[in-house]
C-alpha cells in the first residue's frame, strides 16, 4: 500500500458507473460529454476520458448509482491527469469541491456496499487488467481527496 491510500480521508472502491461531465465554463446549455467510473469514493471520481481537461478545470459531474433514480450531482476540479497506458485516452482524477450533503452520504452508502467486495487498497481479485502496466503492477491510481465543504448544488 502506498502513502497516499493512507492519508485518504473516504474509502475508494472500482465501479464502473456512468459518468456525465461538463466544463463548469461551458454554461448550462453546453452538451456534456460521458464516461465510465474507473474507481470512486465520497471525495471523487476516477474516470477515462478522450480529451485532455485542464488541472485549472472545474467539472460539473453527473453520477448514476445504479440505486437511485436522479444522479448524484457535484462540481469537481481535477487532480490529477495523465495519458492512458493504450491508446489515445487519458485517466483523470476528479477531487469533489461542491456536493450537497444528502449526495455525499448516498455515494458514501454505495461505496460501503462495494467495499465488502474490494481489497482495502481499491483493488479487487477479478481479473480485470486495464490498470495494470506491462510489468505486471498496478500503476498509481491515487488522488487527494481531502473534504471541502459541502454546498447543495443549484437545479438546472
Amino acid at each position: 500500500m502506498n502513502g497516499d491510500s493512507d492519508k485518504r480521508k473516504y474509502a475508494r472502491v472500482k465501479t464502473h458507473i456512468p459518468v456525465r461531465y461538463r466544463k463548469l465554463q461551458d454554461g448550462p446549455g453546453a452538451e456534456g460529454s460521458g464516461s465510465l467510473s474507473r474507481d470512486l469514493s465520497a471525495g471523487g471520481v476516477h474516470f477515462r476520458t478522450s480529451e485532455f481537461i485542464s488541472m485549472a478545470c472545474r467539472l460539473i459531474l453527473e453520477l448514476d448509482l445504479p440505486m437511485l433514480t436522479k444522479p448524484i450531482r457535484a462540481i469537481s476540479k481535477i487532480a490529477w491527469i495523465r495519458k492512458a497506458n493504450s491508446g489515445e485516452d487519458y485517466e483523470v482524477g476528479n477531487q469533489f469541491l461542491e456536493i450537497s450533503k444528502k449526495d455525499r452520504e448516498l455515494l458514501n452508502e454505495y461505496v460501503n456496499s462495494l467495499s465488502l467486495y474490494n481489497e482495502p487498497d481499491g483493488s479487487t481479485d477479478t481479473t480485470d487488467t486495464t490498470d495494470t502496466d506491462t510489468t505486471g503492477t498496478d500503476t498509481d491510481t491515487t488522488m487527494d481527496t481531502g473534504e471541502r465543504p459541502a454546498a447543495d448544488l443549484p437545479a438546472e
